[in-house]
Parts: structure tokens; C-alpha cells; sequence
């Protein structure tokens, strides 16, 4: 891309990095939402994702740092108190912890992340280095995989619900919320990208870091089918118990 694209052409190509390498299209994901994960699966799945849900308020709160202009501030707080919450117990992290309750995971093993497969680790800390290191333009654009989000949660959870016994709709209170608060953020964000990439560079550096995010969750994915489904978790991650059930049934 060496010409200046118009806001709805870099819109275009922004939403076009989702429909190619979001991952609603991961095969675990595919899986996940299918009913084909063993319950063991399903814990560390949700265990391995809490690492990433509660880097983000921090790299908002990152983000928030270096920003300027105090409206902007204002707008882009809210995300922090979405996921921490006005008091303990509220807010997006809290949630989460209750579907990692209702899988009959200890809260300290999930909340210290000492179970957490090493590749998930490596995700969530680069991508809270990159929204420190890069732009703020990049910073931003790389949450626009909100774009995307509430499609997703809406397969997932209808379908977990549908196949897994153990799943209750209170289980998934965590994203009863997401779809309208991920549209208001990815709208406030995407308005954002469009006004303030005005280059050619500054358009193609908010593109690629849409690619990083969706790279850094694609990769928490592949680390988790690899380890739970084709080989085996690395000695300190999380084991399931499902695992060699499945390995004496074959």
C-alpha cells in the first residue's frame, strides 16, 4: 500500500484483517464452540484466557498514560472500569472468575498464572509491550478486534451452552455485557484510526498492528491445541484430567 486509502477504503482493509486472520476461524475455536473440546480443554482454555483478561485494563491504563487531550481520557477510562469494576466483585475480570469457579478451578492457581502454558504468557506480555512501545495510533487500532468480538461471542456461547452440560448461562455472565460494550469501543476507536491516519505509513501501521493483536490471540490458540490436543502440556502448565482418559481410549 503506497497511496493514502479514503476512511471507508482503510476501513475496509481493517475489517478485512478480521474476517482473515480473526480468530473465529482457529480450529480450536471452531471446536470450543462445536462441543468437541473435553471438559479438561474447556478449563484450561478458560484458565489460559484469564492471563489476557486481566492484562486488559492494564494495557488500557497504558494507553490512557499517554494520552493528552483529557476527553480522550475520559472515553477510553471507561474500558478500565468495564473489566475491574466500580468495586470488588463487579466488572469483566470478576465475571470471568466466576466461570473459572464454575469449571471447579482453584482461583489462586487461575489469578497467579503460574498454570498458564508459556506461550500464553509470551502473548500477553507482548502485546502490553507493544501498546507501551508503539504508537498511540498503533496502541489503539490494535483493539479494534473488537470489531469482531460480539459475532464471535455469540456463536461461542450459544454453542458452549448448547453442548456442554456443565456450562450454565450464569457460568458465561462475562459476556453478556462484551457485545455492547465491544461496539461502543471498537466505534470510539475505529472513528479514532480514521481521523488521525493520515499517511500512507501511519495507515499501514494501523493495519499491521490490527495483525499483531490477531496474531498474539491466534497464537494463545495454537499454544493451547497443541499442548492439550496433539502433545502435551509443558510440565508446569495446567493438566487436565480428561487427557489420559482420552489417550488410553485411542
Amino acid at each position: 500500500m503506497t497511496e493514502l486509502l479514503t476512511a471507508d477504503a482503510l476501513e475496509a482493509a481493517l475489517r478485512d484483517v478480521g474476517a482473515t486472520r480473526y480468530h473465529h476461524l482457529h480450529p480450536f475455536q471452531l471446536r470450543l464452540q462445536s462441543g468437541a473440546c473435553s471438559r479438561g480443554e474447556v478449563e484450561a482454555w478458560a484458565l489460559n484466557r484469564y492471563l489476557y483478561q486481566a492484562c486488559i485494563p492494564q494495557k488500557d491504563a497504558a494507553i490512557l498514560a499517554r494520552m493528552d487531550d483529557a476527553q480522550l481520557r475520559r472515553e477510553w477510562r471507561q474500558r478500565i472500569i468495564d473489566h475491574d469494576g466500580e468495586r470488588e466483585g463487579e466488572g469483566g475480570i470478576a465475571k470471568w472468575l466466576k466461570l473459572t469457579d464454575d469449571l471447579g478451578l482453584d482461583r489462586e492457581d487461575v489469578m497467579s498464572g503460574r498454570l498458564a502454558l508459556p506461550a500464553t504468557k509470551f502473548a500477553v506480555n507482548a502485546y502490553v509491550s507493544f501498546v507501551k512501545d508503539r504508537s498511540l495510533l498503533e496502541a489503539i487500532a490494535s483493539s479494534l478486534t473488537e470489531l469482531f468480538s460480539p459475532m464471535v461471542i455469540k456463536i461461542r456461547s450459544a454453542g458452549m451452552l448448547e453442548n456442554y452440560d456443565f456450562i450454565t448461562p450464569e457460568t458465561l455472565a462475562y459476556f453478556n455485557k462484551r457485545p455492547v460494550q465491544a461496539k461502543r469501543d471498537s466505534d470510539f476507536a475505529l472513528d479514532y484510526v480514521k481521523r488521525y491516519a493520515t499517511t500512507p505509513e501511519l495507515q499501514r501501521a494501523a493495519i499491521g498492528a490490527l495483525e499483531f493483536k490477531c496474531s498474539m490471540l491466534w497464537a494463545m490458540l495454537d499454544a493451547l491445541e497443541h499442548a492439550y490436543l496433539y502433545a502435551k502440556p509443558w510440565p508446569d502448565a495446567f493438566q487436565t484430567a480428561d487427557r489420559g482418559q482420552r489417550q488410553a481410549a485411542e
